[in-house]
């Protein structure tokens, strides 16, 4: 018997993005603290000292809204979300409501899109996947991307060994590292995890092919009724990555596909088929590209969580050949919900309530491949969705924001030095992670953007702040910090309850 020696590899040195304009400070923070110190300075300078007792205080609140921290924002943040969710409840902004209790337009007599806030500018088109089939794409007309979603399967690491562990993260890793080329039209990769109540589709088939035909009635109908308590009891998980192509970066290759949506799309289905190999030596099986009605399904169950039940039992119907009714999914003018209300902490969606965060910190210290396996545990009083979003950088431009993070940190120590601060053990390691990333970078590797978000839904609003602590403590558990989406709970549903590759900040250059 064999044995296999080899340790299980651990992963660490993840950087937050230094967006300041000096240190830690955005431009309103940087601006908020000039204007202090001239608002502080001029009556000096005047010797107008009855000035003074008026702007000192002024001075530090304008101090006290750069520097000070509310509910994990800076106070200026804070100040800007609040003031915009209280504009938008009272010009009702907040609430949406859709299909006949839309209003019309009155002059073209036309009813608002069915997606609510964000996701309103959205359409999901029909394209031809190049092997006599349709895949749905989803256009972002603001952001001129195009966006194809996969159902995908994975073996798992928790029950293998380290050698196969390792080798399939690293397979996954070579699959972004190979996006991450000099104006590769890819632009976002996202990977999506929702658990969800088992709808007994497999446990009915199972019972139905291996029920003697002589059974007794009776048995038969305690089975039946055994199968429909325990059946929705139980959880699955369904895993979904997201495409993302930017029309801006593949102008020239749509151009030559035909242009327009028509060419885009097509140059879309083209790289997805180059991703074929690698996705397989990562170990992911793509199930499906989705049709237009199968995303449009994927959005309405997540707005919906009620309708979960009722598509499994309709689509499981359609497989049948003589099926006449209606096909697979949702027409994609129903994925909205039929009402959905913004709050300032929680995100009402039909029948459901959902608090979404950002994971603002990941492990401090090194971890195995498997540390997030806490966030996906799951709960059968709570529906929790994942989803990481990626964004690959190529060579020179990882090159040149690498040398700008290494400046940035070195100038931030000198600058301790001359002043005779002290220099924390965080910022030491964040500085050897500096050096070590370009190293990296240096030797080949790929660098990329992401961040985490996680969404909580309940259908009981007494269980949605029991199932917030639970996913807090788990959170805890697996090492990473994360926030409450204050003020964003429904541009926080769209990134993180939903599989279509948004939620990435743009990358800010000053």
């Amino acid at each position: 018997m064999s044995t296999n020696t080899e340790r299980p590899a651990t992963y660490g040195g993840w950087q937050a993005e230094r967006m300041g304009v000096i240190g830690n400070l955005s431009g309103v923070g940087f601006t908020l603290v000039a204007a202090a110190a001239v608002i502080s300075l001029a009556p000096i300078y005047q010797r107008s000292w009855s000035a003074l007792l008026i702007a000192l205080p002024l001075s530090a609140l304008l101090l006290g809204l750069a520097y000070g921290r509310v509910l994990g924002l800076t106070a200026d943040e804070w100040l800007l979300l609040a003031v915009r969710h209280q504009i938008s409840v009272a010009t009702k902004k907040n609430l949406f409501l859709s299909g006949a209790f839309a209003p019309r337009n009155p002059k073209t007599g036309d009813q608002p899109m069915d997606l609510p806030g964000p996701l309103a500018r959205l359409r999901i088109l029909d394209a031809a996947d190049g092997q006599g089939g349709q895949i749905g794409v989803v256009l972002d007309p603001t952001a001129n991307t195009y966006t194809a979603v996969a159902r995908i399967t994975f073996p798992g690491l928790a029950l293998i060994d380290n050698e196969r562990q390792n080798a399939r993260v690293a397979g996954w890793a070579a699959f972004l590292r190979a996006q991450c080329k000099e104006d590769s039209p890819i632009v976002r990769i996202a990977v999506h995890q929702r658990s969800l109540p088992d709808d007994g589709a497999a446990l009915r088939a199972f019972t139905a092919r291996h029920t003697a035909e002589g059974a007794p009635n009776v048995a038969k109908e305690s089975l039946a009724e055994l199968m429909m308590s325990a059946g929705p009891v139980a959880t699955i998980r369904e895993t979904y990555l997201a495409i993302s192509l930017s029309a801006g970066r593949a102008r020239l290759a749509i151009k030559g596909a035909g242009g327009g949506q028509i060419g885009a799309a097509a140059v879309l289905v083209r790289e997805l088929n180059a991703m074929q190999g690698s996705l397989s030596s990562a170990g992911l099986q793509v199930t499906e590209w989705l049709t237009p009605r199968k995303v449009a399904q994927v959005i309405r169950t997540a707005y919906d969580p009620h309708s979960q039940l009722e598509f499994a039992d309709r689509n499981a119907a359609a497989r049948d050949a003589d099926w006449q009714g209606t096909p697979p999914g949702v027409d994609p003018a129903l994925a909205g919900p039929s009402a959905a209300e913004t709050g300032w902490s929680v995100y009402r969606h039909d029948g459901a309530y959902t608090v979404s965060y950002q994971v603002r910190n990941w492990p401090q210290s090194d971890v195995f491949a498997t540390f997030m396996q806490p966030l996906l545990r799951p709960r059968q009083n709570a529906r929790r969705s994942l989803s990481l979003v990626f964004e690959p950088i190529g060579p020179s431009v990882a090159r040149r924001e690498l040398a700008k993070e290494k400046t940035k940190r070195d100038t931030a120590r000198k600058v301790r030095a001359k002043t005779g601060r002290s220099e924390s053990e965080d910022e030491r390691r964040e500085a050897v992670t500096a050096r070590e990333q370009d190293r990296a970078r240096a030797a080949g590797h790929g660098v990329a953007r992401f961040t985490g978000l996680i969404a909580v839904t309940v259908t009981d609003y007494e269980q949605l702040e029991t199932a917030c602590a639970e996913l807090q403590a788990d959170a805890s558990a697996a090492g990473i910090e994360v926030r409450r989406m204050w003020g964003g709970m429904d541009a926080g549903f769209a990134a993180a309850a939903l599989p279509l590759a948004v939620g990435l900040p743009e990358r800010r250059i000053f």
